[in-house]
């Protein structure tokens, strides 16, 4: 009697939590991930999914039947269609949900902390607690304070489009639960720079990983390191052994169809280190961000890219009403 060969989801799966980066409720009651990531980019992919038909009527018959004036109306049911995908995804996995704060106030802490405490009052009310969600902010400095003011309430917080080892610091010394640094974005820029070519060792997504999980593990940060936009399964094999791999219905799928042995790339050290290093200030940190173009080019990138589709959900959402 021979025994089944695991596949290279399983494999991952004993070293890393495996996270499913989709809005996609089928995708992840089929995939049976831990945790469920979405942004702005996925819930409108979310939203213009005929099988969503359901939570997106209900939440524009909300909006028309709601006090608001127009504008307010539609960012309210953004809102709102944002808070019921999560809500359908925590039936779903047992862990955690992240959701994020409007991009557009990726430069303004005050409201997003503002925005950050209606989107766990959203959750609440439909008796989901704080412990499940994981709010996203940009990882610009105003998001990390953000973060800051949020993980002193007890709202964990995903502190996401991180490219560089500067931002990765700041989040730590914040405070912030999770940070999702990227890796195919970071490939993205070197390949369009005329750069490589690249193998799975020498990506330079996955080496900017591997450095912030070096740096976190050697400090004994708590901060969770979730590895997020993969190009292709040898960026994630690559990546084996991280806390967490968000991973796109698309990846994961191609991971549970291979066999072979998966080893462990990422392990952190027996003893951290003990000394403490003075925490990196805002003068500094907007030095370093600015010394990286890479990091400055991508997060200011990703920044637009969320705020042009939360724009185009916006859109679909006033045509309804």
């Amino acid at each position: 009697m021979t025994t089944a060969k695991k596949s290279k989801l399983d494999q991952l799966r004993d070293m890393s939590i495996v996270v499913a980066d989709t809005g996609d409720i089928d995708a992840v009651r089929r995939l049976k991930p831990i945790d469920c990531t979405t942004n702005p980019s996925l819930i409108l992919k979310a939203v213009e999914n005929p099988a969503a038909a359901a939570i997106v009527d209900a939440a524009i018959a909300w909006g028309k039947k709601s006090s608001l004036p127009r504008d307010a109306a539609i960012h309210a049911v953004c809102d709102r269609l944002a808070v019921d995908f999560g809500a359908e995804l925590a039936k779903i996995v047992p862990g955690r949900v992240s959701t994020e704060v409007d991009a557009d106030l990726s430069f303004d802490t005050k409201a997003s902390v503002e925005k950050a405490r209606e989107v766990i009052a959203g959750y609440q009310a439909r008796g989901i607690g704080r412990e499940r969600i994981l709010i996203k902010l940009a990882a610009t400095w105003e998001g990390v304070r953000a973060a800051e003011v949020l993980q002193r309430e007890g709202i964990d917080c995903n502190l996401t489009l991180v490219f560089s080892l500067a931002q990765a610091v700041v989040c730590a010394e914040a405070g912030a639960f999770l940070i999702s640094p990227f890796v195919g974005r970071i490939l993205d820029w070197h390949v369009k720079a005329g750069k490589g070519p690249f193998d799975a060792e020498t990506d330079p997504g996955v080496v900017s990983v591997r450095t912030i999980y070096a740096h976190y593990k050697a400090r004994g940060f708590a901060t969770v390191v979730m590895g997020a936009s993969f190009r292709n399964t040898g960026e994630i094999e690559a990546l084996a052994g991280c806390d967490r791999l968000t991973i796109s219905p698309a990846l994961l799928d191609q991971l549970a169809a291979q066999e072979g042995d998966l080893p462990r790339k990422l392990t952190a050290p027996a003893k951290p280190a003990t000394q403490a290093e003075p925490k990196l200030g805002e003068p500094e940190f907007r030095r370093r961000l600015n010394e990286d173009a890479m990091a400055t080019e991508k997060l200011a990138e990703g920044i637009r890219l969320f705020s042009a589709d939360l724009a185009k959900l916006r859109a679909i959402v006033a045509a309804r009403l």
